[in-house]
């Protein structure tokens, strides 16, 4: 499965300039993801980063 996407820059006249990347639908749907979940950027070289999931916090239950 491949999916061509653009990266957007984002140029604010104040504060730090920042780059997207839209993950398309289909592929968030793939792998299961879901909006508002954390995800780590990871530098591999100069030509592949990788995308790992954090793993959720345990809910740590109350007794009674």
């Amino acid at each position: 499965m491949q999916y061509l996407t653009k990266i957007q820059a984002i140029r604010r006249k104040k504060g730090v300039s920042q780059c997207y990347v839209n993950l398309p639908l289909p592929l968030a749907a793939a792998i299961d993801i879901q909006p508002g979940e954390m995800v780590e950027w990871k530098v591999d070289n100069r030509y592949k980063l990788w995308l790992t999931r954090q793993r959720p916090k345990p809910n740590k239950r109350k007794k009674g």
